[in-house]
């Protein structure tokens, strides 16, 4: 349990560093290429109102900056921008190539692309790395392409670095979360510690008085004879003691010392040999036990837990079903194991959070749980069971069929 609190913790811890730096990762990154584009749409349209051009300022005068879409026109940025352009007539004829402004280009690859451009029909977008528009002009159109080439590869590169640095940052923290995770979980699994050591304490020492208890009653019923009273002591007596055996059973099953010896066997005859002396309980209760078990499923685990699950899950069943009424059990195989479904008619169905009836001790109709001899605790000791095998346990109310169904899935390897 404790390596299981403490993998829990390092599970929950980097995955909220993972969303969050994937977050602003993936933010700054996008922001950085948004920003690209947008300049690059900026520099189209200036080029487009001035008919292919870009403004020419005086030398040694400050241009006075002319804010458009939050970027500044600065007497560099004619220089410092690679273009092109081609012009068409109304028919689509390329009737005009300028590629003055950039060395990557010759006038023939100009010519192909701004043909391309027009053919597909759109007014702008991506061809490789340069960004184009297509605007109308007097006689047909104008075709503007900018190199925004450096500036992709700018920010892949950036990419790759902060995926990078956030790779190692996950590492590091990984690595500090996993050493430090059993300080920062050593309150609670103090807490768990001292609760088991009581319960398996208080068990052993409950044990005694309860064998001395036992042995008067006996000694008392041959000197008095049989009475109520002694009846009863002797009924508490053992309900006490098959508690003491299910808490001790329960302790046992926590210790990460006592782990069980896994094998392969044979699970549905487990479950059938399991729920047998079910039927003939079911029976004499007015209630009958439906069993629909898949044939020759086998996995890997501990057959006896197996056996205790099915006991207590149909034991619980029987309890708490109404008269009358069915019990069922199915085994099925499922892609990735195998599916364990326990169902049966409730009148009062439990509410709420269902995860509840797993506590120990915890109780949906406490009345009712004193009248059926239920501890509280076989529900724990089926959870601890199906944890130990690595599967997955869970409850399900419906409140419309009136009907409480449990759910176990386990891996069969």
């Amino acid at each position: 349990m404790i390596r299981r609190l403490q993998r829990k913790f390092v599970a929950i811890a980097m995955g909220s560093l993972l969303a969050v730096m994937v977050v602003v990762i993936g933010a700054i990154n996008a922001a950085n290429f948004v920003q690209i584009n947008s300049r690059a749409q900026w520099l189209l349209q200036t080029l487009a109102e001035n008919d292919g051009r870009f403004p020419e300022f005086e030398k040694g005068k400050p241009p006075g900056p002319v804010p458009k879409m939050g970027f500044e026109m600065t007497a560099e940025t004619r220089f410092e921008t690679r273009y092109f352009l081609a012009r068409a007539d109304a028919s689509g004829s390329i009737t005009e190539i300028d590629t003055g402004h950039i060395a990557a280009v010759s006038s023939e690859q100009a010519r192909q692309m701004a043909e391309s451009v027009l053919n597909s029909g759109r007014t702008g977008g991506y061809l490789d790395y340069y960004r184009y528009m297509v605007t109308a002009a007097e006689e047909g159109s104008l075709v503007l392409f900018v190199d925004c080439g450096s500036q992709i590869r700018t920010g892949l590169s950036f990419l790759l670095a902060s995926c990078g640095v956030g790779v190692v940052c996950f590492c590091v923290v990984f690595i500090l979360v996993t050493v430090f995770s059993r300080r920062a979980v050593a309150p609670v699994i103090e807490s768990l510690e001292k609760q088991r050591r009581f319960m398996t304490d208080a068990s052993h020492e409950i044990k005694t008085p309860l064998a001395i208890i036992s042995a008067n009653t006996d000694v008392l019923e041959l000197e008095e004879g049989e009475s109520e009273w002694i009846q009863s002591i002797r009924n508490q007596t053992q309900r006490l003691n098959r508690l003491v055996e299910k808490l001790m059973l329960l302790c046992k099953m926590e210790e990460e010392e006592n782990q069980a010896v896994f094998a392969p066997f044979h699970l549905s005859e487990a479950v059938a040999d399991a729920a047998a002396p079910f039927e003939t309980l079911a029976e004499s209760r007015g209630k009958t036990l439906k069993a629909t078990i898949g044939p020759g499923i086998t996995m890997k685990g501990d057959e006896s837990g197996i056996r205790e699950l099915i006991a207590i899950l149909l034991d619980n069943a029987v309890k708490y079903a109404d008269n009358g009424s069915e019990i069922s059990l199915e085994l099925a195989r499922k892609a990735r194991g195998v599916q364990l479904k326990v169902s049966n008619l409730c009148s009062s169905p439990p509410e709420g959070n269902l995860e509840r009836l797993f506590d120990r001790f915890y109780r949906a109709d406490s009345s009712r749980s004193r009248e059926t001899g239920g501890y509280g605790v076989g529900l724990s000791i089926a959870r601890a069971i199906v944890q130990t095998h690595r599967g997955k346990i869970a409850a399900q109310s419906i409140t419309k069929d009136k009907t409480v169904c449990f759910i176990i899935t386990l891996p069969i390897a």
